[in-house]
């Protein structure tokens, strides 16, 4: 039997005590055991280090906002808190961690800032070590300032990149031992938006999903100098389709085969095939999440499984994934999760 411990961040208006953890039985095909991890304020987004051992999760307290960093039980997926750093103003909306657990780096949708963190040697977080303001605007009415969305590395570490939905830039910050220096700037179109990426495990193209156009943008990186170069945008929603839409997560499976593409309002996750010499894609399908407003997605270990969370139907999805076809197959739907945002599934329980 096998069993993949997971988290979700949450939104902790209503119901929501913080984040919460679960259980994937991939034998049974079915989401279990779904309770309350750790209390805690907003943590719409969380992270887990690639050795499994620590969680990183953004964090409101009072009237300040930061990180809270989490170590990880083996076998039981428990978390302990180690250590919180915050400053004055919202909390950020985005968080990721390097390969070696050394940087955490967050962005913030409301103060304009990414922010990165040195790790102690436990896993806990140093004071910021940079703290980045951003300033522009775009012509779409949500962009009346910067809105960072994302903060993460590329592939190779040498790079962070900051995506700000304000502004429509994907910006490229050299990273050397928590310094952030900008080297590249990359303007989306305007008023698209841009949110997440991803990159493609060749790390020659990344995909970018952009929130307020509901397109992926194909891009070519270089990494010698951190630039990107668009080649394809394609829509995450069919022609026809009028009402509001905010295009949310976008992930890429390991073997750089499919991308997938998270959209609110359509309720639905694209599905794209990779031309791997191109890096272009080709529309598979649309899939149903089941509830309302998609707001992230994760594949599991296995890559044979897809969970969805659906923000506004306080529910979780779980997908049986062909990985000949890409394509999605409902298996569980309505799991309760109180306001869930980001859902992250790590290594084997069991």
């Amino acid at each position: 039997m096998t069993k993949f411990v997971g988290y979700v961040g949450t939104y902790t208006k209503k119901d929501s005590k913080g984040v919460y953890q679960f259980t994937l039985d991939t034998d049974n095909k079915e989401l279990q055991d779904v309770k309350l991890a750790a209390e805690l304020g907003n943590p719409t987004y969380v992270t887990v280090s690639d050795d499994h051992k620590k969680l990183y999760a953004v964090t409101k307290e009072g009237e300040n906002g930061g990180v809270t960093a989490f170590s990880i039980q083996e076998g039981t997926g428990e978390l302990t808190k180690l250590n919180t750093q915050t400053a004055a103003g919202s909390p950020p909306c985005h968080v990721s961690v390097d390969h070696e657990n050394n940087t955490v780096v967050t962005a913030n949708y409301h103060t304009t800032n990414i922010v990165s963190y040195l790790t102690k040697e436990d896993g806990s977080l140093n004071p910021a070590a940079a703290i980045v303001e951003h300033a522009g605007t775009g012509p779409h009415e949500r962009q009346e300032k910067p809105h960072m969305h994302y903060a993460g590395f590329t592939p190779d570490e040498k790079y962070v990149i900051a995506i700000d939905l304000g502004s429509d830039r994907v910006i490229t910050y050299a990273a050397n031992q928590g310094d952030l220096t900008q080297v590249q700037v990359f303007n989306t179109a305007p008023g698209s938006g841009p949110r997440h990426i991803t990159f493609h495990p060749n790390q020659k193209y990344a995909y970018v999903m952009t929130e307020l156009s509901s397109e992926v943008l194909v891009l070519h990186y270089d990494e010698k100098d951190g630039s990107f170069t668009e080649h394809q945008a394609i829509k995450t929603i069919p022609d026809g389709f009028n009402e509001t839409n905010d295009g949310s997560a976008i992930h890429i499976s390991s073997d750089g085969q499919f991308v997938y593409a998270g959209n609110r309002g359509h309720n639905s996750i694209a599905s794209y095939k990779v031309d791997q010499d191109t890096g272009q894609l080709t529309f598979v399908e649309w899939t149903s999440t089941e509830g309302n407003w998609p707001r992230d997605f994760v594949l599991d270990p296995t890559e044979e499984f897809l969970i969805a969370t659906n923000q506004k139907s306080n529910t979780m999805t779980l997908f049986e994934r062909d990985k000949e076809t890409g394509k999605l197959s409902l298996v569980q739907a309505d799991v309760h999760v109180p306001e869930p945002v980001c859902v992250k599934v790590m290594n084997s329980q069991s």
